[in-house]
């Protein structure tokens, strides 16, 4: 500190003996000034305190003496009195470095006391250097923010040499409270290379990162990084970047430096569940019961591993473990929501509407600390009444979802759904007409519409539309299948086929588009194409239940190969052991082989399960015929007739009905 150096300029200034005096007095503080420094590091800080003011009274316009007694005072946690002194040097001098860091430090404490009291910035945990203790009421967050961030970027542009490390590193922090992530980011870099033992700073980073969107330039950084400390930070951002196999390593390997670590079991867990192969979801499975098994009580471990439990096709497991969390917090929708799926996989619809309903009705309208998210159940009590033929509950219980969840397109896609299953197209095409000006980008939305459009006898406006929404989203296969869907709806099927093909090329391994190929086939009876495509499915893709199904279903509409056909679709069945539309071309397998009792098992536990699909109980009322069931065929004929109506001949139902009554009368 040059206080002499300055005292001497002054002094070309004065008349000969004030400049004499002067340069005594200035010599003098800066000697009290010393002595102030030898004070305090002998922790004699009264005397140090008195030295510094003894130098500010011989030289007031030193803005030195001052920032440096701010500084002592916050070392000693004296903040009021800090920013005192800071303040009275940054009157004789804006731009001291000392002074403002200072203020700056004291402003982000304040900032982030104000963020762990509810305010705008998030808490950090305390300044980088210095410790400001209580600096009472944090006031305004916004303008603390504001100061802190002033004062400290004055701090680093005008200290002498590299600026103090503590300082960027608060500055830094500051910027991430103000949301300021573009500015953090080549601070907290540079912190990091210069500074590789501060242990927040690549969280900070990552952080920054996170905050201005560039996910990309964060993973980057991150896999360049040898820390194991940084691994579950980088699966968090494959997450972000919906790269489940990649975030699943990562925890992996962070599980290896930590194997003890519940926490990262779980999230691992997640991420295996995302990445969605059968062999993921059970690695998830023993994971999670490690877990459970460690920390009973851990609900979302408990949620998780319902989840994996489900889609393992084991609904028992799934619906334990869902009660479970249920019994833990039953004010939480989670456990119900868990609940409701383990019972809609299991197709146990009407015990859905049981266990929920009653849910529902009890915290409908609740806020404040009793608020539920009944929006969460709604959507799967529709489902189960769309399931059961109750088709206006259905819609009754999407419509109330849909206003408690306005801008949901999913809620929207559910109404519009509900209403085309029960016919009500007209206001199926107002719904979707609606809702896909509101999403003008979302696919499903488009494809809804366009299904409305052709009920309601517009089926070129509909072709018309998905057209334009291929050349839109030519990147999303799911525009590809709507749009040959609808062409094979409208037989157009060589432009089905065409576009399929064409999308495939450009998405070779998107299943999806396999799998209409050989549907597409199939409703043009072209039976060996068909069965080609799916068989190069299953090649792919053994565990695909639903090719498997249509494989075997296909073939045994045909009376073909029936034990291949049976084999088919019990592996499909061992997928997913309780879906009806499996049961039922299992059923029907048998039916063509002649196996009567093992036909009507499946088919009956598929028309229970089902009871308004038309073809599954056309398919019944057959084998009851068989069987001299007549009366049980009659009922089951009358089932169909009255279902949904999809892919049956009314006329021909009716002709069964008169062959049955005929039989029953000369019985």
């Amino acid at each position: 500190m040059k206080i002499a150096v300055l005292a001497a300029a002054l002094s070309l200034s004065l008349p000969a003996a004030a400049a004499a005096q002067s340069s005594t007095r200035a010599a003098d503080a800066y000697a009290q000034f010393l002595l102030g420094h030898h004070l305090e590091d002998g922790d004699d800080i009264d005397g140090a305190i008195s030295a510094y003011k003894k130098a500010m009274e011989l030289d007031p316009s030193a803005s030195e003496i001052p920032a440096e007694l701010a500084a002592l005072y916050l070392r000693q946690n004296k903040v009021q009195d800090a920013m005192t002194m800071a303040e009275q040097a940054l009157k004789i001098a804006p731009d001291n470095a000392e002074a403002n860091r200072v203020l700056g430090i004291v402003y982000a404490a304040l900032a982030d006391a104000g963020g762990r009291s509810g305010g705008r910035g998030r808490a950090r945990g305390g300044a980088a250097s210095g410790n400001p203790g209580n600096p009472g009421n944090p006031g305004n967050n916004d303008e603390n923010l504001v100061k802190a961030m002033h004062h400290l970027e004055q701090a680093i542009a005008h200290a002498p040499g590299e600026a103090d490390p503590n300082v960027r590193a608060t500055l830094a922090r500051v910027y991430l409270q103000s949301d300021q992530f573009e500015k953090a980011i080549p601070l907290l870099t540079d912190l990091v290379n210069k500074e590789p033992g501060w242990g927040d700073g690549p969280m900070l980073l990552a952080e920054a990162y996170a905050g201005a969107g560039r996910t990309k330039d964060a993973i980057d950084w991150l896999e360049s990084e040898d820390d194991p400390r940084l691994l579950p930070t980088l699966a968090d951002f494959y997450e972000r970047d919906r790269r489940w196999k990649d975030a699943a390593n990562a925890y992996a390997r962070a599980l290896q430096a930590m194997p003890r670590n519940t926490e990262l079991k779980t999230r691992y867990a997640s991420a295996l569940l995302n990445a969605g192969s059968r062999e993921d979801i059970g690695k998830a499975s023993e994971l999670l019961k490690e877990v459970v098994s460690a920390r009973a009580n851990d609900a979302r471990a408990l949620y998780l591993l319902s989840q994996a439990q489900r889609r393992l096709g084991d609904y028992a497991a799934a619906e334990s473990s869902a009660r479970k969390v249920i019994a833990q917090n039953n004010h939480s929708p989670w456990g119900y929501y868990a609940l409701a799926e383990s019972l809609e996989d299991a197709h146990k619809y009407q015990a859905v509407i049981d266990e929920i309903a009653p849910v529902v009705n009890q915290n409908r309208g609740k806020t404040g600390d009793q608020a539920f998210d009944i929006a969460m159940l709604l959507p799967h009590l529709g489902f189960a009444y769309q399931e059961l033929g109750q088709h206006d509950k259905a819609i009754a219980s999407f419509e109330e979802a849909r206003r408690l969840a306005p801008k949901d397109a999913n809620i929207a896609g559910y109404l519009i759904e509900a209403n085309l299953a029960a016919k009500k197209y007209g206001a199926a095409a107002d719904l979707a007409r609606a809702a896909a000006a509101e999403h003008p980008d979302n696919v499903r939305l488009l494809r809804l519409q366009a299904q409305a459009l052709r009920h309601t006898g517009k089926a070129d406006q509909g072709v018309a539309l998905l057209e334009e929404s291929v050349k839109k989203h030519a990147d999303d296969p799911a525009a590809y299948v709507a749009l040959a869907q609808l062409y094979t709806d409208v037989d157009r099927g060589a432009q089905a086929i065409k576009l399929l093909q064409d999308a495939q090329t450009k998405f070779p391994d998107d299943t999806s588009i396999a799998f209409e190929i050989g549907a597409a086939y199939d409703k043009q009876k072209k039976f060996t194409e068909a069965e080609s495509a799916f068989k190069n499915l299953l090649a792919r893709e053994p565990d695909n239940s639903a090719a498997l199904n249509y494989l075997g279903y296909m073939l045994a509409e045909r009376g073909e190969r029936l034990d291949e056909s049976v084999s088919l679709i019990n592996k499909a069945l061992q997928l997913e052991p309780d879906n009806g539309s499996y049961l039922d071309s299992l059923g029907w397998a048998y039916y063509k082989a002649d196996k009567l009792d093992l036909a009507e098992t499946n088919v009956r536990r598929a028309a229970e399960q089902l009871p308004t699909n038309s073809v599954i109980q056309d398919h019944y009322g057959e084998i009851l015929f068989k069987l001299t069931r007549y009366d049980a065929a009659i009922a089951a004929w009358n089932r169909a007739l009255s279902g949904d109506g999809d892919s049956i001949d009314k006329t021909e139902i009716d002709k069964k009905i008169r062959a049955a009554k005929q039989k029953l009368g000369k019985k």
